[in-house]
């Protein structure tokens, strides 16, 4: 980001595999430390959550988790444009300690009807999100799939994970 003094982010972890030649949906999950100071959080959380409506534009969606001083993130989309915003993404000064926690082709978007989601700590439920003309909105209705429980937890389990203390 122009004015930065941080250094390149630096990805840890696994290498992004090299693209596959085709099919499916292709889905991204990473984890970051979270760098937002607390008294600015929910202004830029909520500036994220708009950025959600331009990715889902381009038809990548997926689902995000805020955990204490962590993100972990889901895209699913396009693989192109899924590796272009991962990129942008691991350079945003909002966040450090990028690791690539998986990638591939999958069947099909677990979060297909979402533009973005707010996942919540165990026991909470998670607020699916919507976008629409006129913002982001909570998916009023909208239930967790069994599918997309499985990846919320996985997501959840990454925010626990000694691996991410390195």
């Amino acid at each position: 980001m122009a004015g930065d003094s941080r250094p390149a982010t630096q990805i840890h972890g696994d290498e992004m595999p090299d693209a596959a030649p085709t099919g499916g949906t292709f889905c991204l999950m990473y984890r970051s430390r979270d760098l937002i100071p607390a008294e600015g959080r929910k202004a830029e959380l909520g500036s994220l959550f708009s950025q959600a409506r331009s990715n889902k534009a381009q038809q990548i969606t997926g689902a995000l988790l805020v955990s204490d001083n962590w993100f972990v993130q889901t895209l699913e989309g396009d693989e192109e444009l899924v590796r272009a915003l991962f990129e942008r993404i691991a350079e945003d000064s909002r966040h450090d300690s990028v690791s690539l926690l998986d990638a591939g082709h999958v069947d099909g978007a677990v979060f297909s009807r979402w533009a973005m989601a707010k996942v919540v700590d165990e026991g909470e439920p998670d607020i699916p999100l919507i976008a629409h003309r006129d913002g982001i909105s909570p998916a009023a209705g909208h239930k967790t799939t069994p599918e997309q429980a499985v990846v919320l937890n996985q997501m959840r389990a990454a925010t626990q994970s000694d691996s991410h203390m390195a």
